[in-house]
């Protein structure tokens, strides 16, 4: 039986470090460990309680549909002005109401230390919706500022290590 991770890169940027670190994961996700990336965070329309009923937009329906097949999900979001990208945290106003999300095992990888506020928002955030944060789980990976891609983060083995023990942590406590 396989574990299906789903990973979320609260940031839209094409050279993203977040989005690095989690594309590294996958690429050193061990057997028994499926990541699939989501990549719609862009298409989301603004949250808007009215839009959010019976039938929520096609990109809404996608990511609930993602969130509910995944059995657990790994997070990484850049900070601006101390707190995550609003792009972020539009997309879990989506999950807030969702049936798929509460319960969610939940990690996150926060790529750049001193992003402090970020990383304790998005906590508070997802304790508030009902996540079950794996606390065992969590990795800070100093990647921003090295100017690696995804490869270039797998093939560094003072990431790749602590990335793969991060996700055989992760993956234990999904199927405990």
């Amino acid at each position: 039986m396989s574990i299906n991770i789903l990973t979320i890169s609260g940031s839209l940027r094409a050279t993203s470090s977040n989005s690095a670190v989690l594309e590294a994961a996958a690429m050193l996700a061990p057997a028994g460990i499926e990541i699939q990336s989501y990549r719609g965070l862009g298409e989301l329309p603004h949250f808007n309680p009215d839009l959010d009923g019976d039938t929520p937009p096609a990109a809404v329906a996608e990511l609930r549909r993602l969130v509910g097949a995944a059995d657990g999900i790994l997070v990484s979001s850049p900070e601006y002005a101390h707190g995550i990208a609003g792009s972020f945290k539009n997309g879990l106003d989506w999950l807030v109401r969702s049936l798929e999300f509460p319960g969610k095992p939940i990690a996150i990888i926060n790529a750049a230390p001193r992003a402090s506020h970020a990383e304790a928002q998005m906590r508070e955030i997802l304790h508030t919706m009902s996540a079950r944060l794996v606390d065992e789980a969590m990795l800070t990976l100093p990647v921003q500022g090295s100017r690696l891609d995804a490869a270039g983060i797998a093939g560094s083995e003072a990431f790749a290590a602590p990335l793969r023990q991060m996700l055989e942590r992760f993956a234990a406590a999904i199927g405990a």
